[in-house]
């Protein structure tokens, strides 16, 4: 059975830290879009590689992220050795949140448009802090809530789209 291919990727990763050889992916989030038909695909652990990190982005033609151009590619070429800068078109939707006088991070943006969440003030750090939980002492709760993390940044970032194109 061929799989779906997808037109568009929305794109966030979890990782220890800030910069590759002092950290690494903890998860690879990517929401899979092509008119109606969706998809998420989390990546975890041993399994963010470069083979299924491909793999999920067949038959995308362009990645969506959110400051991806100076953080989750460049994370992404430098510990992975993929560079999808080469492979996919990208568009970092921080660039367009400036052009409508949106600043700050991602979750900043979010709340200034009114783009709701479940899981309320999380961060980066908490992604780190809930990752390290999971590996010292197996809780998959915490395991739970940083791919729920994940999964919301990464499918807010359509939602983020879809309104910057309403308001433009």
């Amino acid at each position: 059975m061929k799989r779906k291919t997808a037109s568009e990727a929305y794109l966030d990763i979890e990782t220890t830290g800030l910069a590759p050889p002092y950290a690494e992916i903890t998860v690879i989030g990517v929401y899979l879009v092509e008119g109606d038909n969706n998809r998420f695909v989390q990546l975890v652990g041993k399994d963010c590689s470069v083979a299924n990190l491909l793999e999920a982005l067949e038959g995308v033609d362009t990645i969506y992220t959110y400051n991806g151009s100076r953080f989750d590619l460049p994370f992404i070429r430098d510990y992975l050795g993929v560079n999808l800068f080469d492979l996919f078109s990208h568009h970092d939707l921080m660039y367009d949140c400036w052009q409508c006088n949106l600043y700050g991070g991602f979750k900043k943006v979010e709340m200034q448009l009114g783009i709701n969440r479940e899981l309320k003030g999380m961060d980066g750090y908490d992604a780190v802090l809930l990752w390290q939980r999971y590996l010292r002492y197996d809780d998959k709760r915490a395991l739970k809530k940083l791919l729920h993390y994940n999964r919301e940044d990464v499918v807010n970032l359509k939602v983020l789209r879809d309104k910057l194109s309403d308001i433009r």
